[in-house]
């Protein structure tokens, strides 16, 4: 009975729920950064807080039972101060600990150590003071400089906005050419030789979406589209369209002057005749008189006439 329903086709794989992506402003969002999302969001980071089993089965060692190895991630909670910092991947575990032999388990959080310190960009030529974590440091001395660590690891082990609106901001620079560094030609070109390899994994679309948050892009889009479909006062419409009826009158004029020149003797002698009898009338007595009269009627301070 799926074919008789209009929906039917669509849910013989299954009812699809709709994404953020499928409505609203989140429709109109450009593939690039939909691409960054998918990274930041629906790829699976690197195991930071367990140790992954390699192989697909394993046995036990007390019972020798052969399992599956089931690599099941820890599910982590990333606390917005986790959003100021850059935490290396880190995040906080909500568990259970058991903190005595005949007690019950309790509730515990498992936070990082974080400790703040100066990192130095050299493709923004800044230093910036920022929380870290131990293990921060150590993928930055791995990489061998803060902007490699950057450019090399992915979104989703980022993790964090702050670090990924500093990538972005690292990649524009690069896009640019740095700009930061015109006045040290030496160290730009020495700069360009070394992250320029970077940019071959993004396209300058990719570049400028990258690293915003959901709320940020949709803002985003939305000034766009804003600025696109800008409205225009209705005085500057209805200035062009006195404009343009001016123009109209002005064209109609001048096709007039190019008739005849008979015709216009005529016509100018005609309404020259006609003003003169209107001026006659004007200064004829009775009219003069007729308007008097009419005009002692209306002032209260005139004379009044006797009868």
């Amino acid at each position: 009975m799926a074919h008789a329903t209009k929906q039917g086709p669509q849910l013989l794989n299954g009812f699809k729920r709709l994404t953020r992506f499928d409505k609203g402003l989140g429709a109109q969002l450009p593939e690039a950064y939909k691409k960054f999302w998918r990274e930041w969001k629906m790829t699976q980071p690197a195991a930071v807080h367990y140790i992954p089993k390699d192989g697909v089965w394993e046995r036990d060692e007390v019972t020798g039972e052969i399992k599956p190895v089931q690599n099941v991630p820890i599910p982590l909670i990333d606390p917005p101060e986790s959003h100021q910092g850059i935490w290396g991947g880190e995040a906080v575990i909500k568990g259970f600990q058991k903190r005595q032999r005949l007690s019950r388990r309790v509730p515990h959080f498992w936070v990082p150590v974080l400790k703040r310190s100066v990192v130095h960009s050299q493709v923004l030529n800044e230093y910036m003071s920022v929380v870290v974590t131990d293990r921060t440091i150590e993928k930055i001395h791995e990489c061998h400089g803060f902007d490699h660590y950057l450019l090399k690891t992915p979104a989703c082990d980022l993790r964090s906005a702050l670090a990924l609106t500093l990538k972005r901001k690292i990649l524009i620079e690069l896009l640019n050419n740095c700009p930061s560094l015109a006045g040290q030609p030496s160290e730009r070109e020495r700069v360009l030789k070394e992250y320029k390899c970077y940019l071959e994994a993004y396209t300058p679309e990719e570049i400028e979406w990258y690293g915003y948050t959901y709320d940020e892009a949709i803002k985003k889009i939305a000034a766009q589209i804003r600025e696109q479909n800008k409205p225009v006062p209705h005085k500057l419409e209805f200035r062009r369209k006195l404009i343009e009826q001016l123009q109209q009158a002005n064209m109609k004029s001048e096709t007039e002057s190019d008739e005849p020149s008979g015709k216009l003797a005529a016509k100018s002698s005609s309404d020259s005749d006609a003003d003169i009898e209107a001026l006659t009338k004007l200064e004829s007595p009775s009219s003069s008189s007729s308007s008097s009269n009419w005009l002692s009627k209306i002032n209260p301070f005139g004379k009044k006439q006797e009868t």
